[in-house]
């Protein structure tokens, strides 16, 4: 009987298979990793995630193989590529410093516990070395276009990547970083968050070197800052000013398109490591046509007021001189913001020898039709009322 209870006993402590497979997926430890780790050198795979172990169709309820950390997933390119991620069965990790609100909305785009919010601290090294601790994906989107008191713009759009991958090459189980940055990226840009964001390129791609780097356009989609801030500011003001003579160009690209690039990236058989690419939409547009298109679809009557840069810039610089020097926190700038009349100085449009959208196997929206359609929300009466150019309809005319 006691050889009997023996062998029992030697039975049941030997690991489990499935718990075997689990740590040779997500290493199990008392620490993230050290110099003891025998994976603390980087060892990104040379072929993407393609070798993963999938179950399943591919869909939501399906078994990716990817663990993704996306720093940023509460913003607005964030919430379309969470919803891609775990439309293909990946898991799906939130990194999220807010309330508990910031994230709920996430939660319902996956399976059961595919989503999973983690609070952290992007400050803390520890904080953000837990986030990474079972990823084997990595894609920042985290970046603001405008200062507060407690984030600058060097800190949010350069200093965190550069954190970001140098913990990530410390893992050395990560197998694909993503680096999501912004057209027109440059280190002799005017603009200082397009500045930081060209610093943030070079340092992910100094750590590491088969990084992807993503470079939207301007985004437009249902949570924008651009057409939605026209929009609000035409049906509160009956007018939209336009900075300098309104005749910059720029390529503004459908937000989902841009989410689409990420996912291709990923999945793909490692030919976009340590590539970067620009991501324009197909047609390029002065800062004035996109205020026809804007106020077409809200069915307003076009009124504009240019407003010369100089004078744009004074109008915002009372908010820079008094951001660190006040007490309190300072409204968030919507029209006027410094940097981004900086930005808007100069075209920004796509390379001509640049990898774009038809390099990741992705046909870009034209940006009339469908993607604009959340515009309709803004005319008056409903989206049947109200006066546009096109349809030659009077205002008096209307009931």
């Amino acid at each position: 009987m006691q050889a009997v209870s023996r062998r029992l006993g030697h039975r049941y402590l030997k690991p489990a298979a499935s718990i075997s497979s689990l740590k040779s997926v997500y290493p199990l430890s008392d620490h993230y990793y050290g110099a003891e780790h025998p994976r603390y050198v980087s060892t990104i795979t040379p072929k993407g995630v393609g070798h993963l172990v999938r179950k399943g169709t591919g869909g939501r309820s399906s078994v990716s193989g990817i663990v993704a950390v996306v720093f940023g997933a509460t913003g607005f390119l964030g919430r379309y590529v969470v919803q891609q991620l775990a439309k293909m069965g990946s898991q799906v990790l939130v990194p999220f410093r807010g309330g508990e609100d910031a994230h709920r909305h996430l939660k319902l785009m996956g399976d059961l516990g595919q989503v999973v919010p983690m609070q952290f601290n992007p400050r803390d090294e520890d904080s953000v070395k837990a986030v990474m601790a079972k990823a084997n994906v990595v894609i920042n989107l985290m970046g603001r276009d405008y200062e507060t008191r407690n984030y600058s713009f060097e800190e949010v759009n350069h200093g965190m990547a550069e954190k970001f991958a140098m913990i990530a090459k410390e893992h050395g189980g990560i197998m694909r970083f993503i680096q999501v940055s912004c057209l027109g990226a440059s280190p002799s840009s005017p603009s200082r968050y397009l500045k930081a964001k060209a610093a943030a390129e070079q340092s992910v791609l100094r750590e590491i070197p088969e990084a992807t780097v993503l470079r939207p356009a301007t985004m437009i989609g249902t949570e924008d800052r651009m057409l939605n801030t026209w929009a609000h500011f035409a049906k509160k003001y009956s007018f939209v000013p336009l900075f300098g003579d309104g005749s910059t160009k720029f390529q503004p690209v459908y937000v989902v398109d841009v989410a689409g690039a990420v996912i291709a990236a990923l999945k793909d058989d490692g030919t976009s490591m340590g590539k970067v690419y620009e991501l324009g939409g197909p047609e390029i547009f002065t800062m004035h046509e996109l205020a026809e298109v804007m106020f077409e679809t809200i069915r307003e009557w076009p009124r504009y007021v240019k407003i010369p840069l100089p004078v744009a810039k004074a109008a915002a610089m009372p908010r820079e001189f008094l951001l660190n020097k006040v007490p309190f926190p300072l409204p968030t700038p919507s029209v006027f913001n410094l940097d981004k009349i900086n930005a808007v100085s100069t075209d920004t449009l796509v390379s001509e020898n640049a990898l774009t959208f038809l390099d990741l196997g992705i046909e870009p929206h034209k940006l009339r039709g469908y993607p604009i359609e959340f515009l309709l929300s803004y005319r008056k009466g409903g989206p049947q009322l109200g006066s546009t150019v096109s349809e030659g309809v009077s205002p008096d005319s209307l009931p």
